[in-house]
């Protein structure tokens, strides 16, 4: 493609710069709206400095991505009503043998959940479970947050529905979704053994270490601690909870405040009892008054034996409470059947974004009640989010920038050979960092895709799954801000530089990345 005119290439370069700012560090001091409003931001001065027509910005949203990925935020909100992820959780200490057993229990099921469920989703939510399991047996949380973290990343690799880039690339490719899960679930499933295995080898001191058990009244975290979330990334809310005991006997402990007011609460303690003291004397001196009392108490007490109708009415709030948890069993039962149903029709081939939606929409009606609570908990500001990066990315795409990039590259990323992978693999590396992963997806997948095509249409396919894996190996250590698995990792050291992240999450990271590119460099020659 040939460059286009200058101003249009300096105006598209400025707006592109000004949306990947606010989308890799949406804080910034000089304009802190946000990742959403800078997609929008981007988009609209694509528009204004005429990189790009109304019409082109238009045409550039790609409906079906926003179809797919409403869909599959809607079933993750009913699933999560169901208590799908509260069994996740508690599969995750049920019959646990240890720390190390723990942590890859935590890889597996991370995994799988977010290659069903989308990572972020799987982040969010699991990482309440693991905080509390971690409390409970008195052991240091980060190792098993980086297990979600990092196995969460490389699961949700495996299918179209694991996260927003794996979407973009299904879309675009029009592989199917059988043929996605097959081409890329070998090198997740082995890439998840070695997670697990570099974990184990970078903590198995620290987790063979002795640690003392904890008093299990005041440390066992109750179901209802364990928040709902939205789907939207870093929604996490860490609230700390009050000591109920302290709460009811205030003497118990010498906090500040009760020491404070101790003298006023045992001044009040006195004047109780002495009040006391003289009622007694009243009622014993008055000798008509209290017969009648007790007349009347025998007459209360009398009154208060239960009747037959009390009996009735009992027994019918039973059957109520009973008939009302058969009906939500079966309102369960109903949600998995539907998203298992989800599950064989994408397997079958059937169009992907109208599949979620179906489900989605077929989860609304299961519910039968106004579902607008539901609604909300989608993240439209994420598919908002989407719009402003299409139409931003197609106007960077239009100043020519990067086909010539591109053109320069493709002599030595030809993907029918090792040296031609390694490039490739060198390429996502750093855009996927740098330029973050969908626009990453959005502005060289289809080029890379396009020059495979021409050695074969085997090759075509293999370059989008060297994508989806690529994308998921290389790209979280070092962004900043982007996804739950970092919010999840947040959880446990609040406040803790980005470099430390990418210390702890570096190498595992960089060793399934050498597994998936070998993988596929196998999978070509055999």
């Amino acid at each position: 493609m040939v460059m286009a005119a200058s101003y249009k290439v300096v105006l598209g370069s400025i707006a592109f710069a000004i949306f990947w700012v606010l989308a890799v560090f949406p804080a910034v001091p000089f304009l802190p709206v946000g990742r959403t409003a800078g997609s929008l931001l981007g988009a609209m001065l694509m528009v204004l400095f005429r990189v790009i027509t109304p019409d082109d910005a238009y045409a550039a949203i790609d409906l079906p991505i926003l179809g797919l990925l409403f869909g599959t935020m809607v079933v993750s909100v009913y699933l999560e009503r169901a208590d799908m992820f509260k069994y996740l959780g508690k599969l995750l200490s049920w019959k646990s043998k240890g720390a190390k057993d723990l942590l890859c229990r935590i890889c597996l099921i991370s995994a799988i959940s977010s290659a069903l469920f989308t990572n972020d989703t799987s982040c969010v939510i699991l990482t309440e479970f693991v905080l509390k399991i971690a409390r409970q047996h008195n052991l240091p949380p980060h190792p098993f947050l980086l297990a979600l973290a990092s196995s969460a990343n490389i699961g949700s690799s495996a299918t179209p529905i694991g996260n927003p880039q794996n979407l973009v690339i299904a879309v675009q490719s029009k592989i199917s979704f059988g043929g996605f899960v097959t081409g890329i679930l070998p090198a997740m499933l082995v890439g998840v053994f070695v997670n697990a295995l570099i974990l184990l080898i970078m903590y198995w001191r620290l987790l063979s270490a002795q640690k003392d058990e904890e008093d299990a009244t005041s440390e066992v975290v109750g179901e209802d601690d364990v928040s709902s979330h939205r789907f939207s990334p870093a929604t996490m809310s860490h609230l700390s909870s009050l000591n109920f005991e302290e709460f009811l006997d205030p003497l118990s402990s010498p906090s500040p405040s009760h020491i404070n007011g101790n003298s006023t609460h045992i001044d009040t303690l006195r004047n109780r009892v002495n009040a006391v003291n003289q009622h007694e004397i009243q009622r014993a001196t008055d000798g008509s008054i209290g017969s009648g009392r007790s007349s009347n108490a025998s007459k209360e007490a009398a009154n208060e034996i239960p009747s037959a109708e009390s009996f009735a009415v009992q027994n019918s709030e039973q059957k109520e409470s009973k008939k009302g948890r058969w009906k939500n069993k079966l309102w369960k039962i109903g949600v998995y059947l539907i998203t298992i149903g989800m599950l064989v029709a994408l397997l079958m081939g059937f169009n992907m974004s109208w599949t979620a939606i179906t489900a989605a929409l077929a989860l609304v009606v299961l519910d039968f009640k106004d579902a607008r609570p539901c609604l909300e908990k989608v993240s439209y500001s994420l598919l908002i989010f989407f719009c402003g990066m299409f139409i931003t990315v197609e106007g960077f795409n239009k100043t020519g920038i990067p086909s010539t990039l591109w053109d320069f590259m493709e002599p030595y990323a030809k993907i029918d050979r090792v040296s031609g992978i390694t490039v490739l693999a060198i390429v996502i590396l750093v855009l996927s960092n740098f330029a973050s992963n969908v626009p990453t997806v959005l502005l060289l997948g289809g080029r890379v895709a396009a020059s495979a095509a021409a050695i074969s249409a085997n090759e075509e396919k293999k370059a989008w799954l060297i994508f989806s894996m690529g994308e998921h190996r290389c790209r979280k250590p070092i962004t900043v801000g982007i996804g739950g698995e970092l919010d999840s990792m947040r959880a446990s050291s609040p406040g803790a530089p980005p470099w430390l992240h990418f210390v702890f999450l570096e190498p595992p990271q960089v060793w399934t990345s050498f597994h998936a590119y070998c993988h596929c460099y196998w999978s070509d020659t055999h």
